[in-house]
């Protein structure tokens, strides 16, 4: 049995997480002003359910609307595990509300922080107030596992984020992750689901511009060595590539045949779903919108050294390739040489430190454009 039972019980222990983390919620009124936090709905891409068996239907305003048991659990699944990832980058992230480089960086880690919050708080207004004393426990437990004890549920979600050149990249990888993820939930035929979507990606634009401008930032200043700007890149594409999950996944197939997650751009498609290959399809996309951005990125470094993308199988954990020893060329390694591999193209204690001194340089970060 639930210990809470109104959301009000549950913005209380809210309130405890934050100090737990040690965040204060002064320095989001300070920078941000009347910033509240609430839950937002806004509007569905169609009434109907857009894909699916039950295609052409109202979508499901109540839960017990839904059919099927089976259906109802994987709505409540995936509102878990989204809420999850929102509260575990704020705990992956907390420490760098105190060295921000610059005001501007101060400004919008505070704000992307508190919209993470906010997603998460979301998810648990659709939890307290849709699925009874499940939804209500399920969302005091996502207040108590912890990045930092490596609780979270998605591993990635358990990283630390150390420093301003890895939180870049976490914002542009990871957090566009979230936007795909985000946009696969906006079609949802449980309609407060898809409802959620819609403020939230507004939201996450802003974190996704704020990762990606964040690199280019440091791509001008060149001071941070290319070769460990890479490493940074390869530590957060991979892990990334991982949370679209299995290839062939049986619950990506069912959530799509009962229309309760569709494919990232489904309002767009003109072709009919591949439906034991929806997670693929995804990051595929994924790939192909990162890899982009890397050539971006390669017009603001003076010089002939650039980045590159690392190959999709490389370093995977989840997947066909999980564990597969595949280089960043996507070249298949001896076992033995790919551990040395690894080591040579992704952050260790060398890099940290040559980072430390780095960031004592007031210019390795290239103000941001007006």
């Amino acid at each position: 049995m639930a210990r809470i039972k109104t959301f009000d019980d549950w913005v209380e222990i809210l309130r405890m997480w934050q100090k737990d983390i040690d965040v204060d919620p002064e320095i989001f009124k300070r920078l941000l002003g009347d910033y509240t936090l609430e839950a937002k709905y806004g509007d569905l891409h169609s009434d109907e359910i857009e894909f699916g068996e039950f295609a052409g239907q109202r979508k499901w305003d109540k839960i017990m609307d839904i059919p099927d048991q089976r259906m109802r659990d994987a709505v409540l699944n995936m509102i878990i595990y989204q809420g999850d990832t929102e509260f575990a980058s704020n705990e992956q992230q907390r420490m760098l509300l105190h060295n921000a480089p610059s005001e501007y960086d101060l400004y919008s880690i505070a704000r992307v922080f508190i919209e993470e919050t906010r997603h998460g708080y979301q998810m648990c207004h659709l939890l307290v107030n849709h699925f009874g004393n499940d939804g209500r426990i399920e969302a005091e437990k996502m207040l108590t596992r912890r990045a930092d004890a490596g609780t979270r549920l998605l591993n990635a979600f358990n990283t630390p984020v150390t420093h301003w050149m890895d939180l870049f990249a976490y914002q542009n990888y990871m957090d566009r992750d979230g936007k795909f993820q985000l946009q696969m939930l906006s079609h949802s035929g449980f309609a407060p689901l898809s409802r959620s979507m819609g403020p939230m990606l507004r939201e996450e634009s802003f974190h996704l511009g704020t990762g990606v401008t964040g690199l280019k930032r440091v791509a001008k200043a060149n001071i941070v060595p290319v070769k460990i700007q890479q490493k940074y890149h390869n530590k957060w594409l991979s892990g990334s590539l991982d949370l679209f999950g299995n290839d062939h996944s049986s619950s990506a197939t069912w959530a799509y045949i009962w229309g309760i997650k569709g494919r990232p751009e489904e309002d767009k498609e003109q072709t009919d779903a591949d439906k034991e290959l929806l997670n693929d399809h995804a990051r595929q996309q994924y790939y192909s919108e990162v890899s982009k951005l890397v050539q971006q990125l390669n017009a603001s470094i003076p010089g002939d050294e650039k980045l590159y993308v690392p190959d999709i199988r490389f370093n995977r954990h989840i997947g066909e390739f999980a564990g597969k020893p595949y280089g960043v060329d996507g070249c298949l390694m001896d076992r033995d040489l790919y551990e040395e591999h690894l080591r040579a193209v992704l952050p260790n204690e060398d890099d940290e430190a040559a980072l430390a001194e780095i960031f004592k340089r007031e210019d390795w970060l290239a103000p941001k454009a007006a």
